[in-house]
């Protein structure tokens, strides 16, 4: 490779995140590729099980740790961000009413992978022009990359008590990408942890997926239950599920940096009028072609017909009494999978014991003290 001066290196690195905001970045910054200080938080994370039955993180644990294995001659790994929270997110609207679907607000809009994955692309091509010896490639969730590691190094943000990328002025509603280059650009250092003794995240998980700050079993997740997971959802975690039929925020929600926030300038990313608070008796209602039709182009398509079934009846069965869902539980239970049926008879039972008035359960105490904290702007109701 030529040889490349500092002042050169200097102006190209901040060209790069001059030409990244260009392209609807929120942040860019620059890391090296030394990953091993954050391998061994991996390995004891696998060593527990907290991955559940995503056996993805266990393979080519070498190249999440090497990211030169991935592409040779990696020299440097550029972070970038980009906020996705939608303008009226209506976040206490949708906790708030138990017959209204909650869909994790990352995925109200259009599958990220493709648009980020297309605007690193053509910051690889912009950076190309100046240095015509650059080799590059993009990553979105799509490869074995510590994405929340490299974000950290690169200076985009810190890693909160909930495993998530935080950032004073943006929190953390955002998506990371990584661009991958060879040319030995300047570093951006790491910034402070500001989580403090705030422990708001622990505490406000319905399931109490966060066992220990900055850890998640991923199997008692409530992301990972409606998302990962496939088959039968284990008993224990149902009623805690409330009405979220796909991910989760509440630890988004309850965190104090979050009232830093900023909405999306991203129109793909803004709430689709199909799912958009959407009653879940209208989106069980859906046959498997309307499901595909109306989730085309969204990250939600991914998780298949069977599970989004499952996650609402599950939602049906945490919802108030209403003599409409008991009856249209009752109906499609004899025409579907086992797999749905099951949970299918489990909020029958549900519905019938709020019929005897059942009391509150710590669950729905949860949320409400998590509307209350929305609704008085902690975190921001957008």
């Amino acid at each position: 490779m030529t040889q490349l001066s500092p002042l050169f290196l200097d102006e190209l690195a901040k060209n790069i995140k001059e030409w990244g905001k260009a392209l609807g970045f929120q942040q860019v910054g620059i890391a090296d590729t030394d990953l091993s200080q954050h391998q061994k938080y991996l390995k004891s994370w696998l060593e527990k099980g907290y991955n559940g039955n995503m056996q993805f993180f266990e393979r080519n644990q070498e190249k999440r740790a090497d990211p030169a294995q991935l592409l040779p001659g990696t020299l440097r790994l550029i972070s970038v961000r980009m906020d996705y929270l939608p303008p009226d997110a209506s976040f206490a609207r949708d906790l708030k009413q138990s017959g209204t679907a909650y869909i994790s607000r990352y995925a109200v809009g259009r599958d990220y992978h493709k648009l980020l994955r297309n605007r690193l692309k053509k910051l690889g091509e912009k950076i190309q022009q100046h240095f015509a010896e650059l080799e590059f490639r993009p990553f979105v969730d799509s490869a074995p990359v510590l994405e929340h590691a490299v974000a950290e190094k690169a200076g985009i943000g810190w890693t909160g008590k909930h495993s998530l990328t935080l950032n004073k002025e943006a929190g953390s509603w955002f998506f990371l990408g990584e661009l991958f280059v060879n040319i030995p650009l300047p570093i951006d250092q790491p910034i402070q942890n500001d989580c403090g003794s705030c422990t708001a995240c622990l505490t406000i998980c319905p399931t109490q997926a966060i066992v220990e700050p900055y850890v998640v079993d991923a199997r008692r997740c409530i992301s990972y239950l409606t998302i990962e997971h496939d088959g039968v959802i284990p008993e224990q975690f149902r009623t805690a599920m409330g009405n979220r039929i796909y991910g989760c925020d509440d630890c988004q929600l309850i965190c104090p940096w979050n009232r830093y926030a900023h909405l999306t300038q991203e129109k793909d990313f803004y709430a689709r009028v199909a799912i958009k608070s959407q009653d879940l008796l209208v989106l069980f209602a859906w046959d498997e072609n309307e499901f595909l039709a109306n989730t085309e182009g969204s990250a939600i398509r991914r998780i298949g017909y069977q599970k989004w079934q499952r996650n609402i009846a599950i939602a049906l069965g945490n919802a108030d009494f209403d003599t409409n869902i008991l009856s249209t539980l009752k109906s499609k239970l004899q025409n579907t999978s086992e797999m749905v049926a099951e949970h299918i008879q489990w909020a029958i039972e549900q519905q019938l014991n709020k019929q005897l008035n059942t009391p509150p359960n710590n669950e729905q105490r949860l949320t409400k003290r998590l509307i209350r904290s929305v609704e008085k702007g902690l975190p921001r109701d957008a």
